[in-house]
């Protein structure tokens, strides 16, 4: 059968003859790629490895069993507690962000199983806002982890963030400290928290429940870091070394335990939910 644009070389076709939306170029290499092609590839580029971003429906219809994934806190999400008047309405922006999205706020959160073991999760959509950590994201988190410690399930949370959100100003960093707390009170009750880094998980993410799991895995190359390299290097006047805020620099130095291809993903997540969560299925 013939290739789109009656191209029979085996060659890409060239930039004039392109559909709009069937093909697209890898970020990483450049390759032209075929939109069909790349999402039977769960959005990983065959040719260099590259992960493109997902969004929080494909992450959970990844991470899950068919048709078990209950969401918990649909409607609830930010409002404007500051009036804040910065660059743009931060009320449009959030009603934009809903739009383009489907998502009320930039976390989804609820119970799932996989291989039949129950457990509760959270995975951020950096679509919305950059994924950043108001209110909203900081109590649905918090609301799924007291969930967990409620009916003791292991929780997993996905992170993608680009840190908290400014226009909430103290009401987001604020959550960094409620949903640490609420880890905390998971974590003695002798439950186990995994998390997944994606590219990017950055600021107050980072540094609040992002690095608080007792596994902590990460997709290949995600970035991860709480401040850029340039106010770091501002900040402490040192040369820093090179990609030190890759998932593989971190691995190196123990900050993260493993680094796992999204092929490999869900196979991964299943072992340590029957190694930390027990046998009990649904």
């Amino acid at each position: 059968m013939a290739s789109p644009n009656n191209n029979t070389s085996g060659s890409p076709p060239a930039k004039s003859d392109i559909p709009a939306g069937l093909w697209l170029n890898c970020k990483s290499c450049s390759e032209l790629l075929y939109q069909s092609s790349l999402e039977e590839n769960l959005q990983v580029c065959p040719s260099c490895g590259f992960h493109f971003p997902l969004t929080a429906a494909q992450r959970i219809k990844m991470l899950v069993d068919p048709d078990s994934f209950q969401e918990i806190d649909a409607g609830l999400h930010s409002c404007d507690p500051l009036n804040f008047s910065g660059d743009g309405s931060y009320a449009e922006k959030l009603l934009s962000s809903r739009q383009k999205t489907s998502l009320s706020e930039a976390v989804l959160c609820g119970r799932a199983s996989l291989n039949r073991i129950p457990y509760a999760l959270a995975v951020m959509d950096f679509r919305f806002m950059g994924a950043s950590m108001g209110s909203a994201v900081g109590e649905k988190i918090t609301r799924m982890l007291e969930l967990a410690l409620q009916c003791r399930l292991p929780a997993l949370i996905v992170t993608a963030s680009g840190g908290a959100r400014m226009q909430e100003g103290i009401l987001s960093l604020m959550q960094m400290a409620k949903t640490s707390a609420a880890v905390m009170r998971h974590d003695e009750a002798g439950l186990p928290l995994i998390v997944i880094l994606t590219n990017p998980t950055t600021g107050g993410v980072t540094a609040s429940f992002a690095s608080l799991g007792d596994i902590i895995l990460a997709e290949p190359k995600a970035l991860i870091g709480f401040a850029g390299p340039r106010v770091i290097k501002q900040t402490t006047q040192a040369d820093l070394p090179k990609g030190f805020q890759s998932a593989e620099f971190l691995l190196e130095h123990g900050f993260i335990d493993r680094i796992v291809k999204r092929k490999k993903m869900r196979h991964e997540l299943g072992l340590l939910l029957r190694y930390l969560g027990g046998e009990r299925a649904v």
